[in-house]
């Protein structure tokens, strides 16, 4: 059990994200023959998770944990042999663990990893990464040092789509970029603390589905799918869908953290995410790159570059603003323009293989060491891009942001919003 942190000691780590230097990466663990089969630990078993579980249900599936009894029978039903936990700190303690697929709501996704990592497991983990800005430092460095494989679960990563879309950006089809614009119509916002105190379901454990998050009294509004809306728990729709599409502009562009976020929406609201809510990052120029600006819509809120380039039909995407032209792509299309410009455009070579499946990639990788594609290290840099949307939403001011070192130089304002105590129990 760790002591609870002070607010000093928790400002102190979200003002400078400390101690997490670049480790070089440790030699690969446990290499096994492929056709030997892993034996995984299963964190979350329903919702998403349960789709993140018949993925890699091929293995062997030596544990399962939920919070909710009722979700975890029907898992154990399908796994009989599995072992079965409430609590995600004990499914940890199961000996002979490989991996470890972590597939709960975003405030425990950092536990969780965290601690397989410190034990050397493989980890799968859904998105975001994390909850906080703070806690995808700690993995980033933490994976690195245990060398163990890693994938982030940003599924569409592995789709064709995606691909044929880097090949273009990077073909030069619509000269280099200088923006980018992600919109989403969809909206996880809004809402105030409930005042009723129903009683917890005999199913739930309420205290351990809270975890390292502040308790409060249980409440429908809550779980299991609207917690993301609460900045306990979520970070609303760019929590929710940034990883995915950001993905997009960040493998096309080499993207890593920014340099520059703010971001622009109604009043912030101390319990609750905004509804109409823009966020913008600026990324610095790297060889054989421009500085690149990037922006987030979601909430009924688009690019006004839409109206202008007539694609309002889009509603969700990733609109490339090149010297030569422009690209809007969503997960299964992709269009140039303007279009007498690209009618006699072909499609380069590809340069990107086809993926044998996210889920695949990351159990391929566990066994022979293989790459993945959205490995802690890439990702861990997109959900910190997602999350500084947020922190700078937040605490009301354009954030000047060192990622190397991690640090917000030009304000004091956003630290609270960058890492939070831990409610005791819980530790990182």
């Amino acid at each position: 059990m760790s002591r609870r942190a002070t607010r000093r000691e928790v400002l102190r780590a979200g003002a400078s994200l400390t101690g997490l230097a670049v480790l070089p990466r440790a030699p690969f663990v446990r290499p096994r023959g492929f056709e030997e089969k892993l034996a995984l630990g299963i964190v979350g078993v329903a919702n998403r998770a349960a789709a993140n579980l018949a993925a890699v249900a091929g293995e062997t599936i030596a544990a399962l944990c939920d919070v909710d009894a009722n979700y975890l029978a029907g898992a154990a039903e399908r796994f009989p042999d599995a072992k079965t936990y409430r609590d995600l700190r004990e499914l940890l303690e199961h000996p002979g663990l490989d991996a470890v697929v972590v597939s709960t709501p975003d405030h425990t996704h950092a536990v969780a990893a965290a601690g397989a990592l410190r034990k050397k497991l493989h980890v799968y983990c859904e998105k975001p990464l994390t909850h906080s800005v703070h806690e995808v430092r700690v993995l980033r460095a933490l994976a690195r040092e245990a060398g163990v494989a890693t994938q982030m679960g940003t599924q569409i990563h592995a789709g064709g789509n995606y691909r044929r879309v880097v090949e273009a950006i990077r073909s030069g089809a619509i000269g280099a970029v200088q923006a980018v614009h992600v919109f989403c119509d969809k909206s996880w916002s809004g809402g105030e603390r409930p005042t009723e105190t129903p009683e917890v379901p005999a199913h739930l454990d309420w205290d351990l589905w809270l975890g390292p998050a502040p308790a409060r009294p249980y409440h429908p509004t809550y779980a299991p799918a609207n917690w993301r809306r609460w900045w306990d728990f979520g970070g609303g729709t760019l929590a929710d869908m940034g990883c995915h599409y950001l993905d997009l502009a960040h493998w096309a562009l080499g993207l890593t953290t920014p340099v520059e976020a703010r971001a622009e929406g109604p009043a912030p609201h101390a319990e609750t995410t905004p509804q109409p809510f823009v966020a913008r990052w600026k990324h610095a120029a790297v060889e054989g790159r421009g500085a690149v600006d990037v922006s987030w819509y979601d909430g009924g809120t688009f690019p006004d570059a839409l109206k202008e380039l007539g694609l309002e039909a889009w509603r969700n995407g990733v609109l490339f603003l090149g010297e030569q032209g422009w690209l809007v792509a969503d997960y299964g299309r992709f269009q140039l323009g303007p279009a007498p410009d690209f009618a006699e455009w072909k499609a380069p070579a590809p340069t990107l293989p086809d993926s044998i499946g996210h889920h695949a990639e990351w159990l391929a990788a566990c066994k022979d060491g293989r790459p993945t594609t959205c490995d802690f290290e890439y990702s861990g840099a997109l959900t910190e891009t997602v999350l500084l949307g947020n922190v700078a939403y937040r605490c009301g001011e354009t954030l000047a942001y060192d990622g190397a070192t991690g640090r917000v130089t030009n304000t004091d304002a956003a630290a609270p919003f960058l890492a939070r105590a831990y409610r005791e129990g819980w530790t990182l």
